[in-house]
């Protein structure tokens, strides 16, 4: 694939981009983007892409999954290109949201069946993930379209095992399979998320499921699990109420031929077609990730960041000891969350405050983050207990209650998930958007201080990346019909060699006990280098790479160049994704919300333009 073919002659600068879904994507646009200020030699650039998926959606955004699956975000607030709120070096290339992008495109451009959808696509829609995969794919065709003169673009639908070569000379990429590898002046990792070796939990489950003649299904992307050992009518246990947890009901339920109606009174009712097996479902919080909001925002945004910003990261970093999560970050997160919370209660809602916001604001910025001075404030400025935010009880729903039966917590828990769905869809409510849109200004924060460990990010997960409120409703319409049977929180999976069959139970209902022949872990595996599946993330952790106290892959803050052990950033290894220690939320983003992806994609870009525009970088091209 050619983007420009001038300059044939003179040996092209190279790069090779491991990975080619939305991350490898975005980091093209911005090359494309800051060429014209960096690389203006005429030399021409050569980029190879090795991924053994579709360039452009890659694995997760494939075009050959089931369309069933949806995403979990609204069509307009969906996009991979830079916008005015991205903080970057290089300069603004605005591009189409998903919503955007589906009014726009040609019919004759799609596959009838995703042409229909994208006619019918409204911004606040759920996309299916073949259509986003559509769009990603026409975004990478438009940046590499957007390459400078002399460029050459070519695909490789292979999978990288290893690179080599010296720190100040040139890189070999070694594919499966190829004797001869493909050598670069610079190599980025885009690898997007990954499968694991299982632990040693799994591990002991799986021999125990092979010695009985049970399933056994580890942590793994429920769209590529083989689901025909789940039969229909038998229990199954399953750990894990997240958007994994969505994935798998989607395909055991509509996936194998049930479906919906709407009952007289409004109600979704489920038609089971009887090939669905029961799950028994439950996690440490015991509730489903909590709804995508519903509404827009109206009126001023929350004006964050306030009290986790750019200042505190820097007073943070400049200590002589790795900051602690819990004790130094957590309470400034804490503080800057109620902030956008009480800054919309006041200015949206001020009938159910007592005080004006001037005099509450000035206060609540003089209280020490989680002092009962800060709790004293907020009990006397907001009378009522439930405008209050309240971090812990989001954290832990079900913390404390004990329901007598197990009917009575099907119950509970239905009426859990229905208010809900209820205050997700509801602007009376609108202090929780203004929480959502300051964690979002927090994980963009965090980015900076690298691997802060996994409970971050399981809590922005659960109230800020859930499902979209039909597929809540959908549970509730499985949970009537006894398909889906709730385990509570806590949840607990042994094994009883006597009876050979797999147990669960929860503090939720004290002694109550469900056994199945089938166990399914519905989360995604653990982006670390020491479990990862990637052969080539492991050769280079062996090789000398440096990896987090979590087993996530260090890079530099700075520009994700790839650090050794001794915190040396490598001249021409760069990595960018979940595996990564400046890991960010997602490989597209939210428009307008300064997304830290999109700042990283940038400064990467333009380090790679600057490495190969240095003659020492290229010194020995033809070596």
């Amino acid at each position: 694939m050619s983007a420009h073919p001038d300059h044939p002659t003179r040996p092209p600068a190279t790069i090779v981009i491991v990975g080619a879904g939305p991350r490898a994507t975005g980091l093209i646009e911005r090359i494309a983007a800051n060429a014209p200020e960096l690389y203006g030699d005429g030399t021409p650039l050569a980029l190879h892409l090795v991924d053994p998926h579709p360039p452009g959606g890659g694995r997760i955004w494939r075009p050959d999954q089931s369309p069933l699956l949806w995403m979990n975000s609204m069509a307009e607030d969906v996009t991979i290109f830079t916008d005015e709120s991205v903080e970057r070096e290089g300069p603004l290339r605005p591009g189409p949201s998903l919503a955007e992008w589906a009014r726009q495109v040609r019919e004759a451009d799609l596959p009838p069946e995703l042409a229909a959808e994208a006619a019918a696509l409204t911004g606040q829609s759920f996309a299916t993930r073949r259509l986003q995969g559509a769009y990603l794919r026409w975004a990478y065709e438009r940046s590499v379209a957007a390459l400078p003169p002399g460029t050459t673009v070519h695909e490789h639908r292979d999978r990288a095992v290893r690179v080599t070569g010296p720190r100040d000379g040139r890189q070999q990429v070694w594919l499966e399979g190829r004797t001869a590898p493909l050598t670069a002046d610079a190599v980025v990792l885009a690898l997007g998320h990954l499968d694991a070796e299982p632990d040693a939990e799994q591990r002991a489950l799986a021999a125990f499921a092979a010695e009985h003649g049970l399933v056994h299904l580890p942590p793994e992307f429920t769209a590529d699990s083989d689901l025909s050992g789940l039969r229909p009518g038998e229990p199954v246990i399953v750990r894990g109420l997240g958007l994994a947890f969505v994935d798998l009901v989607v395909l055991l339920t509509e996936g194998r031929g049930g479906r919906y109606e709407r009952a007289p009174g409004g109600e979704l009712v489920y038609r089971p077609s009887g090939r669905e097996p029961v799950l028994y479902t439950g996690s440490r919080r015991g509730v489903p990730y909590h709804a995508k909001i519903g509404y827009s925002l109206s009126g001023e945004r929350p004006p964050v960041p306030r009290f986790f910003g750019p200042a505190q990261v820097d007073a943070l970093l400049s200590r002589p000891e790795r900051p602690d999560f819990r004790r130094d970050v957590w309470p400034l997160i804490a503080k800057e969350l109620g902030f956008a919370h009480y800054h919309r209660l006041f200015t949206v809602h001020p009938e159910r405050t007592a005080g004006e916001w001037p005099a509450f604001e000035e206060k609540y910025a003089a209280c020490p983050p989680g002092s009962p001075e800060l709790d004293a404030l907020v009990t006397a400025a907001v009378p009522d207990p439930a405008d209050r935010l309240d971090l812990d009880a989001l954290d832990h729903p079900l913390a404390g209650l004990r329901f007598p039966t197990e009917e009575a917590l099907q119950q509970g828990l239905r009426a859990h998930i229905e208010a809900d769905l209820a205050r997700r869809h509801d602007p009376a409510h609108s202090p929780d958007l203004a929480v959502f849109l300051a964690l979002l200004s927090v994980y963009g924060q965090l980015i900076r201080l690298g691997d802060i460990g996994g409970w971050w990010h399981g809590f922005f997960s659960f109230l800020a990346s859930g499902p979209p409120g039909p597929r809540l409703e959908q549970l509730l319409a499985l949970s009537r019909a006894g398909v889906i049977r709730f385990l509570g929180a806590e949840t607990v999976v042994t094994t009883d060699p006597l009876r050979g069959v797999f147990r669960a139970g929860s503090a939720s209902v004290p002694g109550h006990v469900v056994e199945a022949r089938a166990l399914v872990e519905a989360r995604l595996p653990e982006p670390t280098v020491d479990h990862s599946r990637d052969t080539l993330l492991r050769s280079l952790h062996r090789d000398g790479a440096a990896a987090t106290p979590a087993g996530l892959l260090a890079v530099s803050p700075a520009d994700a160049r790839i650090l050794d052990r001794a915190g040396r950033p490598h001249p021409r290894r760069f990595a960018l994704g979940p595996h990564t220690d400046a890991r960010a939320s997602g490989a597209f983003a939210r428009p307008r919300t300064n997304a830290p992806a999109f700042r990283q994609n940038d400064a990467t870009a333009r380090a790679l333009l600057r490495c190969l525009r240095d003659l020492s970088c290229r010194a020995s091209l033809t070596a």
